[in-house]
Protein backbone atom coordinates (compact mmCIF):
# COMPACT_ATOMS: atom_id res chain seq x y z
CA UNK A 1 0.00 0.00 0.00
CA UNK A 2 1.19 3.30 -1.29
CA UNK A 3 -0.66 6.02 0.71
CA UNK A 4 1.28 9.17 -0.77
CA UNK A 5 0.59 7.91 -4.31
CA UNK A 6 -3.23 7.16 -3.82
CA UNK A 7 -3.63 10.51 -2.58
CA UNK A 8 -1.91 11.97 -5.20
CA UNK A 9 -3.76 9.93 -7.69
CA UNK A 10 -7.32 10.98 -5.75
CA UNK A 11 -6.34 14.39 -6.01
CA UNK A 12 -5.34 14.32 -9.91
CA UNK A 13 -8.43 12.36 -10.38
CA UNK A 14 -10.70 15.64 -8.46
CA UNK A 15 -8.77 18.00 -10.88
CA UNK A 16 -9.99 15.96 -13.97
CA UNK A 17 -13.55 16.32 -12.52
CA UNK A 18 -13.42 19.77 -12.07
CA UNK A 19 -12.32 19.82 -15.96
CA UNK A 20 -14.69 17.42 -16.85
CA UNK A 21 -12.12 15.61 -17.85
CA UNK A 22 -13.86 12.22 -16.88
CA UNK A 23 -11.90 9.15 -18.78
CA UNK A 24 -9.02 10.89 -17.20
CA UNK A 25 -10.42 11.07 -13.81
CA UNK A 26 -11.07 7.05 -14.67
CA UNK A 27 -7.58 5.99 -15.21
CA UNK A 28 -6.61 7.86 -11.97
CA UNK A 29 -9.19 6.36 -9.55
CA UNK A 30 -8.74 2.58 -11.70
CA UNK A 31 -5.09 3.32 -10.78
CA UNK A 32 -5.83 4.32 -6.84
CA UNK A 33 -8.72 1.44 -6.61
CA UNK A 34 -5.42 -1.11 -8.08
CA UNK A 35 -3.39 -0.09 -5.08
CA UNK A 36 -6.07 -0.26 -1.82
CA UNK A 37 -9.48 -1.83 -2.96
CA UNK A 38 -11.41 -1.62 0.07
CA UNK A 39 -11.20 2.49 0.12
CA UNK A 40 -15.27 3.63 -0.10
CA UNK A 41 -13.95 6.87 -1.11
CA UNK A 42 -12.29 5.77 -4.18
CA UNK A 43 -15.02 3.90 -5.20
CA UNK A 44 -17.43 6.50 -4.77
CA UNK A 45 -15.45 9.01 -6.75
CA UNK A 46 -15.19 6.12 -9.31
CA UNK A 47 -19.02 5.72 -9.44
CA UNK A 48 -19.68 9.21 -10.01
CA UNK A 49 -17.60 9.38 -13.01
CA UNK A 50 -18.93 6.40 -14.71
CA UNK A 51 -22.11 8.02 -13.90
CA UNK A 52 -21.05 11.33 -16.23
CA UNK A 53 -19.31 8.49 -18.44
CA UNK A 54 -23.17 7.06 -18.91
CA UNK A 55 -21.48 3.45 -17.90
CA UNK A 56 -24.41 2.79 -15.74
CA UNK A 57 -23.56 -0.83 -14.89
CA UNK A 58 -20.38 -0.18 -13.80
CA UNK A 59 -21.65 2.79 -11.93
CA UNK A 60 -23.92 0.78 -10.15
CA UNK A 61 -21.34 -1.36 -9.28
CA UNK A 62 -18.83 0.63 -7.22
CA UNK A 63 -21.94 2.40 -5.33
CA UNK A 64 -22.98 -1.25 -4.09
CA UNK A 65 -19.18 -1.44 -3.34
CA UNK A 66 -19.40 1.52 -1.13
CA UNK A 67 -22.95 0.63 0.07
CA UNK A 68 -20.85 -2.69 1.18
CA UNK A 69 -17.65 -0.97 2.43
CA UNK A 70 -19.57 1.81 4.84
CA UNK A 71 -22.88 0.54 5.08
CA UNK A 72 -23.94 3.76 7.12
CA UNK A 73 -22.92 6.22 3.66
CA UNK A 74 -26.78 7.51 3.17
CA UNK A 75 -25.64 9.31 -0.27
CA UNK A 76 -24.11 6.08 -1.34
CA UNK A 77 -27.67 4.39 -1.37
CA UNK A 78 -29.21 7.63 -2.79
CA UNK A 79 -26.93 7.43 -5.87
CA UNK A 80 -27.54 3.54 -6.37
CA UNK A 81 -31.32 3.73 -6.56
CA UNK A 82 -30.87 6.71 -8.89
CA UNK A 83 -28.68 4.56 -11.15
CA UNK A 84 -30.79 1.36 -10.54
CA UNK A 85 -33.61 3.81 -11.49
CA UNK A 86 -31.90 4.48 -14.89
CA UNK A 87 -31.10 0.27 -15.63
CA UNK A 88 -34.91 -0.11 -15.12
CA UNK A 89 -34.11 -2.17 -11.53
CA UNK A 90 -37.11 -0.72 -9.72
CA UNK A 91 -37.39 -2.75 -7.24
CA UNK A 92 -33.57 -2.89 -6.24
CA UNK A 93 -33.73 1.31 -6.64
CA UNK A 94 -36.68 1.30 -4.38
CA UNK A 95 -34.69 -0.58 -1.65
CA UNK A 96 -31.43 1.34 -1.91
CA UNK A 97 -33.65 4.60 -2.00
CA UNK A 98 -35.58 3.85 1.37
CA UNK A 99 -32.35 2.68 3.11
CA UNK A 100 -30.80 6.13 2.25
CA UNK A 101 -33.72 7.55 3.56
CA UNK A 102 -33.31 5.62 6.89
CA UNK A 103 -30.24 6.39 7.33
CA UNK A 104 -30.91 10.26 6.59
CA UNK A 105 -34.56 11.16 6.72
CA UNK A 106 -33.58 14.99 5.53
CA UNK A 107 -32.49 13.76 2.08
CA UNK A 108 -34.53 15.79 -0.58
CA UNK A 109 -33.15 14.09 -3.35
CA UNK A 110 -33.99 10.68 -1.74
CA UNK A 111 -37.45 11.19 -1.52
CA UNK A 112 -37.32 13.25 -5.48
CA UNK A 113 -35.23 9.68 -6.93
CA UNK A 114 -38.33 7.34 -4.87
CA UNK A 115 -41.15 9.69 -6.90
CA UNK A 116 -39.41 9.08 -9.95
CA UNK A 117 -38.99 5.26 -9.43
CA UNK A 118 -42.88 5.07 -8.03
CA UNK A 119 -43.82 6.85 -11.31
CA UNK A 120 -41.96 4.82 -13.53
CA UNK A 121 -43.41 1.76 -11.65
CA UNK A 122 -46.93 3.10 -12.45
CA UNK A 123 -47.31 3.82 -8.51
CA UNK A 124 -48.71 7.05 -8.86
CA UNK A 125 -50.23 7.85 -4.96
CA UNK A 126 -46.83 6.48 -3.95
CA UNK A 127 -45.20 8.26 -5.95
CA UNK A 128 -47.18 12.05 -4.61
CA UNK A 129 -46.50 10.79 -1.24
CA UNK A 130 -42.86 10.92 -1.87
CA UNK A 131 -42.64 13.94 -3.92
CA UNK A 132 -44.81 16.08 -1.20
CA UNK A 133 -42.03 15.09 1.12
CA UNK A 134 -39.60 16.18 -1.33
CA UNK A 135 -41.78 19.70 -1.06
CA UNK A 136 -41.89 19.39 2.38
CA UNK A 137 -38.38 19.32 2.85
CA UNK A 138 -37.22 21.69 -0.04
CA UNK A 139 -40.65 24.21 -0.67
CA UNK A 140 -38.28 25.88 -3.69
CA UNK A 141 -37.62 22.25 -5.49
CA UNK A 142 -39.88 23.09 -8.79
CA UNK A 143 -38.81 19.99 -10.23
CA UNK A 144 -40.74 18.48 -7.79
CA UNK A 145 -44.12 20.41 -7.82
CA UNK A 146 -43.49 19.84 -11.49
CA UNK A 147 -43.34 16.29 -11.80
CA UNK A 148 -46.20 15.78 -9.02
CA UNK A 149 -48.17 17.88 -11.06
CA UNK A 150 -47.73 15.55 -13.97
CA UNK A 151 -49.21 12.94 -12.24
CA UNK A 152 -52.17 14.80 -10.64
CA UNK A 153 -52.58 15.21 -14.69
CA UNK A 154 -52.46 11.45 -15.03
CA UNK A 155 -54.71 10.90 -12.46
CA UNK A 156 -57.16 13.55 -13.69
CA UNK A 157 -57.09 15.44 -10.30
CA UNK A 158 -56.52 18.79 -12.79
CA UNK A 159 -57.30 21.71 -9.71
CA UNK A 160 -54.61 19.85 -8.12
CA UNK A 161 -52.32 19.85 -11.58
CA UNK A 162 -52.91 23.04 -11.78
CA UNK A 163 -52.05 24.34 -8.37
CA UNK A 164 -48.32 22.60 -8.49
CA UNK A 165 -47.36 23.68 -11.77
CA UNK A 166 -48.26 27.48 -10.64
CA UNK A 167 -45.99 26.15 -7.68
CA UNK A 168 -43.50 25.39 -10.43
CA UNK A 169 -43.99 28.51 -12.09
CA UNK A 170 -43.64 31.05 -8.75
CA UNK A 171 -40.15 29.64 -8.22
CA UNK A 172 -38.87 29.22 -12.29
CA UNK A 173 -41.13 32.14 -13.42
CA UNK A 174 -41.65 32.02 -17.81
CA UNK A 175 -40.35 27.77 -17.59
CA UNK A 176 -42.02 26.35 -20.57
CA UNK A 177 -42.53 22.57 -19.54
CA UNK A 178 -44.64 24.10 -16.63
CA UNK A 179 -46.52 26.46 -18.15
CA UNK A 180 -46.99 24.10 -21.25
CA UNK A 181 -48.34 21.36 -18.60
CA UNK A 182 -50.43 24.18 -16.62
CA UNK A 183 -52.35 24.83 -19.92
CA UNK A 184 -52.70 21.28 -20.80
CA UNK A 185 -54.26 20.84 -17.60
CA UNK A 186 -56.63 23.98 -17.81
CA UNK A 187 -57.78 22.60 -21.00
CA UNK A 188 -58.64 19.12 -19.57
CA UNK A 189 -60.56 20.63 -16.68
CA UNK A 190 -63.18 22.69 -18.84
CA UNK A 191 -63.74 19.82 -20.78
CA UNK A 192 -62.08 20.89 -24.41
CA UNK A 193 -60.30 17.98 -25.24
CA UNK A 194 -60.21 14.31 -23.57
CA UNK A 195 -59.66 12.82 -20.10
CA UNK A 196 -56.81 10.68 -22.15
CA UNK A 197 -55.09 12.49 -24.41
CA UNK A 198 -53.15 10.28 -26.85
CA UNK A 199 -49.74 10.64 -25.94
CA UNK A 200 -50.79 9.20 -22.35
CA UNK A 201 -50.63 5.70 -22.63
CA UNK A 202 -53.50 3.49 -21.16
CA UNK A 203 -52.16 1.76 -17.58
CA UNK A 204 -50.65 4.77 -16.01
CA UNK A 205 -48.24 6.18 -18.43
CA UNK A 206 -46.47 9.89 -18.76
CA UNK A 207 -48.30 13.16 -19.20
CA UNK A 208 -47.90 15.51 -22.16
CA UNK A 209 -45.09 17.17 -20.04
CA UNK A 210 -42.22 15.24 -19.91
CA UNK A 211 -40.74 14.71 -16.43
CA UNK A 212 -37.46 16.41 -15.39
CA UNK A 213 -33.96 14.46 -15.31
CA UNK A 214 -33.07 12.76 -11.73
CA UNK A 215 -31.38 15.18 -9.87
CA UNK A 216 -28.80 14.21 -7.16
CA UNK A 217 -26.63 16.65 -5.71
CA UNK A 218 -23.72 14.04 -4.99
CA UNK A 219 -23.91 12.99 -8.68
CA UNK A 220 -24.42 16.49 -10.18
CA UNK A 221 -22.93 18.85 -7.21
CA UNK A 222 -20.03 21.10 -9.60
CA UNK A 223 -22.69 21.84 -12.43
CA UNK A 224 -25.83 22.35 -10.01
CA UNK A 225 -23.63 25.23 -7.97
CA UNK A 226 -22.80 26.96 -10.95
CA UNK A 227 -26.83 26.74 -12.10
CA UNK A 228 -27.28 28.32 -8.68
CA UNK A 229 -24.54 30.87 -8.89
CA UNK A 230 -25.50 31.26 -12.73
CA UNK A 231 -29.52 32.38 -11.73
CA UNK A 232 -27.87 34.30 -8.72
CA UNK A 233 -25.87 36.46 -11.23
CA UNK A 234 -28.55 36.69 -13.91
CA UNK A 235 -30.95 37.85 -11.15
CA UNK A 236 -28.47 40.29 -10.27
CA UNK A 237 -27.60 41.58 -13.23
CA UNK A 238 -31.30 41.99 -14.40
CA UNK A 239 -31.90 44.22 -10.94
CA UNK A 240 -29.00 46.34 -12.06
CA UNK A 241 -30.71 46.73 -15.64
CA UNK A 242 -34.15 47.97 -13.92
CA UNK A 243 -32.26 50.21 -11.83
CA UNK A 244 -30.55 51.92 -14.54
CA UNK A 245 -33.84 51.93 -16.48
CA UNK A 246 -35.55 53.54 -13.19
CA UNK A 247 -33.36 56.10 -11.71
CA UNK A 248 -30.90 57.22 -14.75
CA UNK A 249 -32.59 56.45 -17.96
CA UNK A 250 -36.18 57.59 -16.63
CA UNK A 251 -35.09 60.67 -15.30
CA UNK A 252 -32.48 61.48 -18.16
CA UNK A 253 -35.68 61.30 -20.39
CA UNK A 254 -37.70 63.55 -18.62
CA UNK A 255 -35.24 66.17 -18.06
CA UNK A 256 -34.59 66.28 -21.54
CA UNK A 257 -37.76 66.26 -22.76
CA UNK A 258 -38.78 69.71 -20.60
CA UNK A 259 -35.69 71.74 -22.09
CA UNK A 260 -37.06 70.58 -25.61
CA UNK A 261 -40.56 71.67 -24.60
CA UNK A 262 -39.15 75.04 -23.48
CA UNK A 263 -36.71 76.38 -26.36
CA UNK A 264 -36.12 79.38 -24.13
CA UNK A 265 -34.02 77.89 -21.68
CA UNK A 266 -30.69 78.20 -21.69
CA UNK A 267 -27.96 76.78 -23.82
CA UNK A 268 -25.93 75.16 -21.29
CA UNK A 269 -28.91 73.92 -19.55
CA UNK A 270 -30.09 71.98 -22.60
CA UNK A 271 -26.51 70.40 -22.97
CA UNK A 272 -26.45 69.05 -19.74
CA UNK A 273 -29.54 67.87 -20.50
CA UNK A 274 -28.10 65.96 -23.18
CA UNK A 275 -24.94 64.99 -21.58
CA UNK A 276 -26.70 63.19 -18.31
CA UNK A 277 -29.24 61.55 -21.24
CA UNK A 278 -25.80 60.16 -23.39
CA UNK A 279 -24.36 59.13 -19.91
CA UNK A 280 -27.69 57.31 -18.83
CA UNK A 281 -28.14 55.81 -22.25
CA UNK A 282 -24.08 54.12 -21.97
CA UNK A 283 -25.01 52.95 -18.79
CA UNK A 284 -28.27 51.25 -19.77
CA UNK A 285 -26.21 49.71 -22.76
CA UNK A 286 -23.78 48.39 -20.55
CA UNK A 287 -25.93 47.29 -18.29
CA UNK A 288 -27.88 45.54 -20.94
CA UNK A 289 -24.53 43.93 -22.16
CA UNK A 290 -23.80 42.64 -19.16
CA UNK A 291 -27.63 41.01 -18.35
CA UNK A 292 -27.15 39.30 -22.05
CA UNK A 293 -23.78 37.75 -21.30
CA UNK A 294 -25.50 36.36 -17.87
CA UNK A 295 -28.52 35.01 -19.37
CA UNK A 296 -26.12 33.68 -22.37
CA UNK A 297 -23.98 31.86 -19.67
CA UNK A 298 -27.11 30.63 -18.06
CA UNK A 299 -28.35 29.40 -20.82
CA UNK A 300 -25.20 27.39 -21.93
CA UNK A 301 -25.42 25.82 -18.34
CA UNK A 302 -28.33 24.70 -18.88
CA UNK A 303 -27.60 23.57 -22.06
CA UNK A 304 -24.69 21.41 -20.30
CA UNK A 305 -27.06 20.08 -17.70
CA UNK A 306 -29.72 18.79 -20.33
CA UNK A 307 -27.16 16.76 -22.16
CA UNK A 308 -26.12 15.23 -19.17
Amino acid sequence: MEPGKIERLCLKAKQAIENRDWERAKQAYLMALGLRSDAPDIHMGLATVYFQLRELTSAAHHFREVTRLDPLRAGAYINLGAVLNLLQEYDEAIAALRRGIQLDPQRVEGYYNLGLVYRRKGQLDMAIQAYREAIRLNPRMADAHLNLANIYVEKQQYRQAIQNYEEALKLRPHWEKALEGRAHAEMLLSGDRPAAPASVPAGGGRSAVAEDKVIDPNLHSTLLTALYTGSEAAEALGRNFQKVLLEEMDVAIKELSSCLLYPDAPTSELNACVNRFAEALDHMLAAQKNLEAGILRLQNLNAQFANL
